[in-house]
C-alpha cells in the first residue's frame, strides 16, 4: 500500500493542487479567450455541428465508463493478467478524481456564446471530456501497441488513440462548452494521469505488479456477493 500511496495517490494529489492553482491563475488574469469562442461560434455550419456532436460524444461519461469496463474485462481475459486492466482503470479514474476535486473549486463560467450542448453542473475548467478522452483512448492505445509487433499497426493504433482526444477537444471548443485553456489543460491533465498510472502499474517493478494482481483477485472474489 505504501508503494501505491507514493506512486499513485501522491502524484494525483499534487496534480489536483496544480490544477486548482492553474485554474485560479487563469481567472485572475484576462486571457482574451472569449474572442476565440466567438470566432468559432460565427463560423458554425450544419455539417460541423453534426461532426462535433459526434466528436464530443466520444467522451460522454456513460460511454467512457462503459468502454472502460468492457476494455478492462477484455484485457483481463485476453492477456490473462490484471496489470493492463488495472492500469486502464487507474488512468481513467485518476483523471476523473482530479477533475471532480478541482472543477467546482475553480468555478470558471463557460464561454459567453450559445452552447450547443446542455451545460453540465461542473465548471468550465478543466475540460473533463478532454481529460477522460486522453485517459481512456491513449491508455488503450498504449496497451494495444505494446502487444503488436507490426510498426504500421502500432502507428495506426496511436493515430486513433491521439486523434480521438484531439477530436473531443476541438468539438468541445467549437460547441462553446469550454475556453481554449480548458481543453489544453484537459489534455495535459489526461496525459499526466496516464503517465502516473503507467509508471505505478503498467511499468511497475515485479513486486508491485504482484500486489496489483493479488489485490484485483481478492476484489474479484470478494465482490461476488
Amino acid at each position: 500500500m505504501k508503494y501505491y500511496a507514493l506512486s499513485l495517490v501522491l502524484p494525483l494529489l499534487v496534480l489536483a493542487a496544480v490544477t486548482y492553482a492553474a485554474g485560479r491563475a487563469i481567472l485572475a488574469w484576462p486571457t482574451g479567450e472569449a474572442a476565440t469562442s466567438r470566432s468559432l461560434e460565427a463560423a458554425r455550419t450544419p455539417l460541423w455541428n453534426t461532426l462535433t456532436d459526434f466528436g464530443s460524444s466520444l467522451s460522454d461519461t456513460p460511454y467512457v465508463v462503459a468502454l472502460t469496463a468492457v476494455a478492462a474485462v477484455a484485457f483481463r481475459l485476453v492477456l490473462r493478467r490484471w496489470r493492463e486492466a488495472a492500469f486502464l482503470v487507474a488512468s481513467v479514474w485518476g483523471q476523473s478524481l482530479v477533475f471532480l476535486a478541482t472543477t467546482e473549486l475553480v468555478g470558471r463560467h463557460r464561454p459567453p456564446v450559445h452552447h450547443l450542448d446542455p451545460a453540465p453542473p461542473t465548471s468550465s475548467f478543466p475540460s473533463g471530456h478532454v481529460s477522460a478522452a486522453v485517459g481512456f483512448y491513449c491508455a488503450v492505445a498504449l496497451v494495444l501497441a505494446a502487444h503488436v509487433r507490426n510498426r504500421a499497426l502500432q502507428a495506426l493504433i496511436w493515430a486513433v488513440g491521439v486523434a480521438a482526444p484531439l477530436a473531443v477537444a476541438f468539438s468541445r471548443l467549437y460547441r462553446g462548452m469550454h475556453f481554449l485553456s480548458d481543453v489544453l489543460w484537459g489534455l495535459l491533465l489526461g496525459v499526466c494521469c496516464l503517465v502516473v498510472a503507467a509508471r505505478a502499474i503498467l511499468y511497475a517493478r515485479p513486486r508491485a505488479r504482484d500486489e496489483v494482481k493479488s489485490t484485483a483477485t481478492v476484489g474479484h472474489f470478494g465482490g461476488a456477493g
